[in-house]
C-alpha cells in the first residue's frame, strides 16, 4: 500500500513554480476548466476566461468549464471521453479533492483512491491530445460556515492539505503542471479573518463553496500555474519631449502637455466591490493577495517631471503620486479600481457567464448521456449528431459573442506636474 504523501502546503507553494508561459499557453489554445461543484459555480472559471479574453496572456484563447456537482476524481475520470474530449481541448485544468476527502480525517484508502484516479485522469487527457495539463489541488473550508458531524474545519483542512500533496506528487510523476490552490486560499482566509474578524467568510455555502473573494484566489492560482506573467501594458510618457509610447495593445493616439490619449485592445483585469470594506467581493481580498502585482500590471511611467509629485487623472478619478514612483512606474490597475475599462469589462464578464451556463446545460443534460442515447436509439444517429453539432455551434456562438465585446477602449491619462 502506498504511503499518503503529507507535504506542508508552504513547501508545495514554493516547489510548484509555473513553467514558461510560451510552453503552457499558446495562441488559439482551447482551455478545458474541469472540476466539481466549485467549478460548476462558474466564478473562478469565468474569471479565468475573462483574463484570457481581455488580459490576453496569449492571443486567440478560448475556454469552457466542465464542472459537475458532487464529483470526485473517479467520476471525472469516467466522463472525460464523453464530456471533455469532444471539445478538442489543448489545455486542461482540474480541481478535485474537496469531495474526495469525504469530509473526514485523512485515511490511507482515501489518499490511495485519489492518487489512482487523478493519475488515470491525467493519462486519459494526455491520450486525448491535451498538450498542457494543470492538476489543481482542492481549496479549503471555512470554519465560519463549515458544519459537518464527521470532522471539524481545521481537521478537514488537514485532509485537503494532504490531498494537495498527492495532487502535486501526481503532477510531478506525470510531468504536468500543478496549481496549489490550497495554500493561497488558507493564507488569504487567515489574513482576511485577522483583519475583519473570524466571521468574515472566504468560503460561504456550507463552508465549502467560495464567495467571489475565494474564487479570485482560485483563479489567481490557476493563472499563475499556467505561466501568465501579468505584463498587461506599459504607457511611457516623457513630459520634456512631449512624447508617449505604449506596449503592444496600447496605441498612443495623441500626447501633448501631459495629456495622453490611448486606444487599448488589451485590458487590465477589473474588480467588483470596495477594497476597504469587509465584503465578500473580489476587490476586498486584493490587499491580502498579490493578484495585481503578479498578474495585472498596467503601468504608467512618467519621465521629465520637474516637481516632487504629480497629479494623475484617469477617467473620473484623480490621485497624487511622487515623481520618484512615477519614474519607476505606477500600476494603474491597482491604484484605479474604477477606471475606463470597467464598464466594458463587466459586459464581457456577463457574456462569459452566459456562455459557461450554456456549457453546463449542454454537457450535463445531453453530451454526457449521448453514448446512452446512441445505444437506445441506434437508428437516430443522424438526429443525435445534429443535436450535438447544434449544441457545439451554440457554445461557440456564445463564446464569439463574448469575444466580440472586447472592443478597443479609448481613454485619456492626464498628468499635472506639481511643485
Amino acid at each position: 500500500m502506498k504511503p499518503i504523501l503529507f507535504l506542508p502546503s508552504v513547501i508545495l507553494f514554493l516547489i510548484a513554480a509555473p513553467l514558461r508561459a510560451d510552453l503552457l499557453l499558446q495562441p488559439n489554445d482551447f482551455v478545458a476548466i474541469c472540476g466539481d461543484s466549485i467549478t460548476e459555480q462558474k466564478q473562478y472559471s469565468v474569471f479565468m476566461e475573462d483574463y484570457f479574453l481581455m488580459c490576453q496572456p496569449a492571443m486567440g484563447l478560448r475556454s469552457a468549464q466542465f464542472g459537475w456537482s458532487g464529483e470526485q476524481a473517479q467520476g471525472f475520470n469516467a466522463r472525460i471521453g464523453s464530456d471533455v474530449l469532444p471539445f478538442k481541448p489543448t489545455v486542461a485544468t482540474t480541481c478535485y479533492g474537496m469531495n474526495d476527502g469525504h469530509y473526514m480525517a485523512m485515511q490511507q484508502a482515501t489518499g490511495d483512491t485519489y492518487r489512482q484516479y487523478m493519475t488515470a485522469a491525467v493519462e486519459k487527457l494526455k491520450a486525448g491530445g491535451v498538450r498542457t495539463i494543470i492538476v489543481g489541488s482542492p481549496g479549503c473550508v471555512d470554519g465560519a460556515a463549515f458544519a459537518n458531524p464527521k470532522t471539524t474545519a481545521d481537521e478537514y483542512n488537514q485532509t485537503l492539505d494532504a490531498l494537495a500533496g498527492i495532487a502535486q506528487d501526481v503532477a510531478q510523476k506525470e510531468g504536468v503542471g500543478f496549481a496549489d490552490v490550497h495554500t493561497p486560499m488558507m493564507d488569504v482566509m487567515a489574513k482576511s479573518k485577522a483583519a475583519y474578524g473570524d466571521s468574515y467568510q472566504l468560503v460561504a455555502g456550507g463552508g465549502v463553496h467560495p464567495n467571489n473573494n475565494g474564487h479570485l484566489v482560485m483563479a489567481y492560482a490557476f493563472l499563475k500555474a499556467l505561466g501568465c506573467d501579468g505584463a498587461i501594458g506599459t504607457i511611457t510618457v516623457d513630459l520634456g519631449a512631449g512624447t508617449a509610447e505604449g506596449t503592444p495593445g496600447q496605441k498612443i493616439l495623441f500626447s501633448q502637455f501631459g495629456s495622453v490619449e490611448i486606444e487599448s485592445t488589451r485590458y487590465p483585469f477589473c474588480f467588483q466591490g470596495d477594497p476597504d470594506k469587509p465584503e465578500q467581493t473580489d476587490a476586498c481580498v486584493l490587499k491580502f493577495l498579490p493578484f495585481n502585482d503578479d498578474l495585472n500590471r498596467y503601468l504608467l511611467v512618467v519621465k521629465g517631471l520637474k516637481g516632487t509629485k504629480a497629479n494623475v487623472t484617469w477617467g473620473s478619478v484623480s490621485k497624487e503620486f511622487s515623481s520618484a514612483d512615477l519614474a519607476k512606474g505606477v500600476n494603474l490597475a491597482a491604484e484605479f479600481l474604477v477606471n475606463p475599462f470597467c464598464d466594458q469589462f463587466n459586459k464581457v464578464n456577463a457574456a462569459v457567464y452566459a456562455q459557461q451556463n450554456q456549457e453546463t446545460i449542454f454537457v450535463k443534460s445531453f453530451l454526457h448521456f449521448l453514448p446512452d442515447f446512441q445505444k437506445m436509439a441506434p437508428n437516430s444517429k443522424d438526429d443525435l449528431d445534429k443535436v450535438t453539432d447544434d449544441g457545439m455551434a451554440q457554445e461557440k456562438s456564445l463564446f464569439d459573442a463574448a469575444a466580440a465585446l472586447v472592443v478597443p477602449i479609448h481613454h485619456t491619462i492626464k498628468i499635472a506636474d506639481e511643485p
